[in-house]
């Protein structure tokens, strides 16, 4: 079907993979516990995005340049590194949680952590997905198992696997969201707990950010 070869083993090959630990899910575990079931669903929404992204480009052979070129796999590489850094920092200097919690009162305060920056969010887990090249590798690695070689419309097969693989993700990750949301839900009740939340939430971005740095290509 649509040159899709063994489409029930990709299917179970994908949820998987998706239930492996990696730097997504644990972008999204860590944004659900420091913000909440909301955040956490806008992080979902953005990874998924990221991996339609490379879907897309790797079904038009952009993603065969990134691994034939050193060059291109190491600025990416270094982009998104620098990105997760820099989210890291951005949350471990950030000291407006702190003096605007300890200045509201407690019903206006709940009201503020209800608040949450989806768009930026979204982005963020967008940029987290696109700009790691392990990801462009593994789909070109992996999706063409499952596709006849000899199939006219190939880009057809690649992008059908892609929204397979893009779902079980989604769903996977929805509820990891979820439930690291309501893990942390008293937790997050508490301002200086909530404080201390986002400062570790800044040191594993950070850690997110080297371990991709010093992985291997």
């Amino acid at each position: 079907m649509f040159g899709i070869e063994n489409y029930l083993g990709f299917i179970l090959a994908a949820i998987l993979l998706n239930l492996t630990p990696g730097t997504d899910s644990m972008y999204i575990i860590t944004r659900s516990i420091s913000q909440g079931q909301t955040a956490g669903l806008y992080s979902v929404l953005g990874i998924t995005t990221g991996s339609l992204i490379h879907t897309l480009l790797a079904s038009l052979g952009l993603s065969v340049l990134l691994a034939n070129s050193p060059t291109a796999f190491m600025l990416v590489k270094y982009l998104g590194a620098g990105y997760l850094c820099y989210l890291g920092f951005k949350m471990l200097t950030s000291k407006e949680s702190s003096l605007i919690a300890s200045s509201l009162p407690k019903d206006e305060d709940i009201i503020r952590q209800n608040k949450v920056d989806g768009w930026q969010i979204y982005q963020q887990g967008v940029l987290t997905n696109v700009f790691n090249p392990k990801v462009a590798l593994f789909f070109i690695a992996f999706f063409p198992q499952f596709i006849d070689a000899n199939y006219a419309y190939g880009m057809l097969s690649f992008l059908i696997l892609g929204l397979t693989f893009a779902t079980t993700g989604f769903i996977w990750c929805s509820c990891l969201a979820l439930l690291a949301a309501r893990f942390s839900t008293r937790l997050r009740e508490n301002p200086s707990i909530e404080a201390v939340l986002n400062k570790i939430s800044g040191v594993v971005f950070i850690g997110l950010g080297i371990k991709l740095l010093t992985e291997k290509g």
